[in-house]
């Protein structure tokens, strides 16, 4: 660090991740009504991210109950994943929560460091929404794997299908806004309140609508990169072994990560991760929620009375033309260099 260039790159950083901050505060905006295309692109303009209040309460994904759900997806099979619940792996990011996949996990076999994806199951719908609904209302809580229901792969529109009609096809007034035919993706999410997703980021703009029940996010830009710790990790996936027991399978493939957790902010931390201020807003039934692509995102969740949190989200190719993109990316190496 006493190096001159070196000195000099950190106040840059520093610089950069605080003058972000004093020129744009730390809220995340608020409507109250739809905006017209010419309204919401200036968020998009401006990279911000921000709550449409009310934008989705007319669809009837808003009054879904259990018992709907189960009619409309009688005898159907989705993709459901499975992560342990309380078992003896310790994170290195401090990220064991009551979903601890998509997040580093040390295998205990080889002493290393791997970023975790769930098992990936074929299950009857029934079975899964019964499942998750009692282990969020019974009393006392059963103990058990926590099932998420999150693939990332257009579901919505594939094994989600019967369901679609209760959504809107599109949002309009953000895809002007992007500039972009179609959404790219339209993916369902339901769980309950065990369901955590760690820091990451996405190459997508994505408009979040609330169905049933509440997220909760956290909040990151891309200036303050430097702050999240993002390390190249090697991947492995969750897999139970004959008598039953979790198992870490590695595989070949390296993925950047954020090790650094906001809300346990003293590990692993860099030496700019006490700079950061996340933005934390709340969104519930009927609400959306426009996240810029590239913003860091960490979301928990709440269930209604139903037991269950259902989401839908719908992803638009972010547009790499410009210096967007390229900004970025300078900023990601920059702050690779300045930690290394």
């Amino acid at each position: 660090m006493g190096e001159p260039n070196e000195l000099g790159v950190h106040n840059a950083i520093e610089e950069l991740i605080t003058t972000y901050q004093e020129l744009n505060g730390n809220q995340v905006a608020e409507l109250t009504e739809v905006p017209s295309p010419i309204e919401f692109m200036q968020y998009v303009r401006r990279g911000r991210p921000c709550v449409i209040r009310g934008a989705a309460s007319e669809w009837p994904a808003t009054n879904w109950t259990v018992e709907y759900l189960e009619n409309k997806m009688k005898g159907n099979h989705i993709q459901v994943a499975i992560t342990p619940l309380g078992v003896i792996l310790l994170t290195v990011a401090g990220l064991m929560g009551s979903r601890n996949a998509d997040a580093i996990v040390l295998n205990p076999n080889d002493e290393r460091s791997y970023f975790v994806k769930p098992l990936e199951v074929d299950e009857l719908f029934s079975e899964f929404i019964r499942y998750i609904r009692d282990q969020e209302l019974l009393s006392p809580k059963p103990a058990g794997n926590v099932k998420y229901s999150q693939a990332q792969n257009d579901n919505l529109r594939g094994e989600y299908s019967q369901l679609y009609e209760d959504v809107d096809k599109d949002v309009p007034w953000a895809r002007i806004a992007f500039g972009v035919d179609n959404p790219d993706a339209i993916n369902l999410w339901i769980g309950n309140s065990k369901s955590v997703t760690a820091l990451h980021r996405d190459n997508y703009e994505n408009i979040y609508c609330q169905m049933v029940g509440s997220k909760h996010f956290t909040l990151l830009p891309p200036t303050e990169t430097a702050c999240v710790n993002e390390q190249m990790v090697s991947c492995a996936t969750y897999t139970l072994d004959a008598s039953s027991d979790w198992q870490l399978l590695p595989e070949a493939e390296i993925v950047p990560f954020s090790a650094w957790d906001p809300d346990n902010p003293h590990e692993n931390k860099t030496p700019f991760s006490h700079l950061s201020r996340p933005l934390r807003v709340d969104i519930n039934a009927g609400d959306m929620l426009y996240l810029p692509a590239l913003w860091y995102h960490k979301v928990s969740q709440s269930c209604s009375d139903q037991g269950i949190c259902c989401a839908v989200n719908y992803w638009y190719d972010m547009d790499f033309e410009g210096m967007f993109s390229a900004s970025n990316n300078f900023i990601r190496k920059i702050a690779t260099l300045c930690e290394s």
